[in-house]
């Protein structure tokens, strides 16, 4: 009786075509065959010592009841300066930032928050794979408009085109995952233009945004008025402090967008989790020059797995930001990437992330994302194994 019950039970899935993500697919297929992991975009060296600390400290002297829903005001403070001093604005703590249990689920209220059904959004492919199941959950339609092949910039015009009647919102990620593409000045003023014109909501997902290389900045929207006044910008500390199991980010948007926002985030995760809250205030209120120091770390991390490929036969081209770099294997051979990181995870012992899936309809490329916030040791030996292919 209970196996009849079982199968005329009916599930209506809401994302029938969404499976395990291939973030977690590749971590465990490393774990299984002990292949260096430069799939996943977690550091795999310590987080500074005085944060730690810092979260020992406070779980131990028993801060470890709620937080308040929109988050612990002397976090909420310290955002607000370390906007200031790298950005030049300064939001309302208690009106205009949220701190979030992690940028995805950030970004997912804010989608969730401002998208009705019917509305279209903007994703520029390739584009990160929470966005569109986000959409989708909100009853949007995701509108996939493609980077420019190989230089990975946004084509103003193609996006201008995929504009309707219905569009709501717009996604942006810069520095952006998985190309390591940066957007400029003169995509900003494009971008607010196009948004005053057509009155487009905007997410913008700036997680990386303090990894930027060869003396380049990074131009968030809300140095921009007019964008800043219809954005939710959301970041990350975990990515910045490199603790990405403390899933801790933050939203700063204007009041009637951040209340909004609020109404979805309370009733999802409702806070975010306490002494790490108090943890990230107390080491951003000691060092509040620690993010100003990645960009330089993190270039060196890359020049190094450039020049420890330079005799390889993959092409390269030295990513702009984000913790990640492309490889590009046209020369090695054609076949498809998801099933050469899968091949040469199990046969070369290094795990890599296919682009492809980041594309509603990949085109004729063959990329592989490595992740390079590593040991250099690590990046070192992994860079040996791929010289030899």
């Amino acid at each position: 009786m209970i196996a009849q019950a079982q199968d005329a039970m009916a599930i209506h899935s809401k994302l029938p075509d969404i499976g395990t993500t291939i973030f977690t697919r590749m971590s465990a297929l490393a774990r299984e065959h002990g292949a260096i992991n430069l799939s996943q975009g977690f550091p795999d060296f310590p987080a500074p010592e005085g944060l730690r600390r810092a979260l020992a400290h406070h779980a131990l002297e028993g801060h470890n009841q709620y937080a308040p829903m929109i988050g612990e005001p002397a976090l909420r403070e310290q955002v607000a300066a370390q906007l200031q001093r790298f950005r030049g604005v300064t939001p309302d703590p208690v009106e205009e930032i949220t701190i979030v249990p992690g940028a995805t689920e950030g970004i997912f209220c804010a989608i969730m928050a401002l998208v009705d059904r019917d509305d279209e959004v903007i994703l520029l492919d390739p584009s990160y794979d929470s966005y569109e199941p986000a959409v989708r959950l909100a009853g949007g339609r995701a509108i996939h408009v493609p980077l420019i092949e190989d230089t990975f910039a946004v084509d103003w015009d193609h996006v201008s085109g995929a504009l309707s009647s219905r569009t709501r919102m717009i996604v942006i990620n810069s520095p952006h995952n998985p190309t390591g593409a940066v957007l400029s000045h003169s995509d900003l003023e494009t971008l607010e233009e196009l948004a005053e014109l057509r009155d487009l909501l905007v997410v913008s997902d700036e997680v990386y945004e303090h990894l930027v290389f060869d003396g380049a900045r990074h131009h968030s929207v809300l140095e921009y008025p007019a964008l800043r006044s219809r954005s939710v910008t959301v970041y990350s500390f975990g990515k910045t402090y490199g603790v990405t199991g403390w899933k801790t980010g933050y939203c700063v948007a204007p009041p009637a967008l951040t209340a909004e926002l609020r109404k979805v985030h309370q009733f999802n995760c409702f806070v975010g989790v306490t002494p790490v809250q108090l943890a990230l205030a107390d080491f951003m209120a000691e060092d509040p020059d620690y993010p100003g120091t990645l960009p330089g770390f993190y270039q060196a991390k890359r020049d190094l797995l450039h020049r420890a490929l330079a005799n390889s036969r993959f092409r390269l081209r030295p990513s702009a930001g984000t913790y990640f770099q492309l490889l590009d294997y046209s020369d090695i051979t054609d076949e498809p990437d998801h099933s050469l990181c899968e091949r040469w995870t199990v046969e070369q012992g290094v795990a890599s992330i296919p682009i492809s899936i980041f594309y509603q309809a990949p085109p004729q490329q063959h990329y592989l994302r490595l992740c390079f916030a590593k040991q250099d040791e690590q990046l070192l030996r992994a860079a040996e194994t791929l010289c030899r292919i």
